[in-house]
């Protein structure tokens, strides 16, 4: 387990974010980047959580709602991890992997690309 504290992991998060392509970037829509504590119990080693509607879902409907939320849970990402350096690895990997679904891409395609 790695020891940080939650501006340490709020770094990283906002870090993995920073990575992303300009370009890919700049087509994120409506869509909120939490750090939280710990996930829901009935699923303790989450890492990260993608909750709203992908951009490949939205129609001329898609006005006024609520923005979708990337949770990155740091509990299981800091235990799950041996070192600092895998820590920051892991985030960026969750973070790659929830900003892939707000673009529409499903569990099966990030793990056939290497990112789950």
């Amino acid at each position: 387990m790695v020891e940080m504290t939650r501006d340490e992991f709020e770094a990283l998060v906002s870090d993995a974010l920073d990575q992303i392509p300009s370009q890919l970037a700049a087509m994120m829509d409506n869509v909120a980047v939490f750090v939280e504590d710990e996930p829901d119990p009935a699923t303790p080693d989450l890492l990260g959580l993608y909750e709203g509607i992908p951009l490949t879902e939205r129609g001329e409907w898609y006005a006024g709602v609520l923005p979708d939320r990337i949770l990155i849970y740091m509990g299981p990402t800091l235990r799950h991890c041996d070192s600092r350096e895998q820590a920051v690895e892991e985030v960026r990997i969750t973070v790659i992997h929830e900003v892939a679904h707000h673009f529409g891409f499903d569990d099966d395609e990030l793990h056939e690309l290497g990112w789950s």
